[in-house]
């Protein structure tokens, strides 16, 4: 990727572009917020929770962050032995408890395809995220929003900023001239993990094309 900066601008685009497309069509994400995670556990056959590829190869981790929706695991992660193993294999419920306590510790959920558009995983994402470094690092989207924005209710926030920490794509901002924080529609993604961290639960979530929210 560092060789791709340097070259000429139209070339970086072209390239971008050819990575994007092909990923479209193979394995591709999109952010959603925990309701809608629940609703496709719910249509889910099997759940399988599993070591995360990325944290592998980022941090050198085992750590249990994805999650198998309907899918020949196996299969997949061939080039990945090692984390083929002790695959967990979960109820509905055991996996919506784990999501649940994902999204308290901020981390933000993806749903991906296996051969678009067939939904394989789920996974938690945040900064050690393969596709968040290649989304944000290095300008090549693995990723849509989430058919959502969150959105301030500026009677009940206080300006805590507990909100802004949450956020992995610095879209809350605070004011000290009034003391609150707000969402940049253009910049959310729809996650909806700041509302967990909200003691006042000031933070809610909107539909992207509702008139009077920027649409991107």
């Amino acid at each position: 990727m560092d060789s791709l900066r340097r070259k000429p601008s139209f070339v970086q685009r072209f390239v971008r572009s050819l990575i994007i497309r092909k990923q479209k069509k193979v394995h591709y994400g999109q952010i959603v917020p925990i309701e809608d995670v629940e609703k496709v556990i719910d249509l889910a056959k099997v759940v399988v929770r599993l070591p995360c590829v990325c944290r592998k190869v980022t941090l050198g981790k085992d750590v249990r962050y994805c999650f198998g929706i309907s899918a020949p695991l196996k299969g997949v992660l061939d080039e990945f032995p090692d984390l083929t193993r002790d695959f967990e294999v979960l109820s509905p419920e055991q996996a919506k408890s784990s999501f649940r306590e994902f999204d308290e510790k901020g981390l933000v959920h993806s749903v991906w395809t296996f051969k678009s558009p067939f939904i394989g995983g789920i996974c938690n994402c945040d900064c050690d995220c393969l596709a968040y470094q290649m989304s944000f690092d290095h300008n090549i989207p693995m990723f849509f929003k989430a058919e959502y924005v969150a959105v301030t209710d500026r009677d009940l926030c206080t300006g805590c900023k507990d909100c802004k920490s949450f956020c992995q794509y610095g879209a809350i901002t605070y004011s000290a001239f009034n003391n609150k924080c707000s969402v940049d529609p253009q910049r959310c993604y729809g996650c909806g993990v700041c509302r967990t961290v909200c003691p006042n639960e000031a933070i809610s979530l909107t539909e992207r094309e509702k008139p009077g929210v920027v649409s991107v």
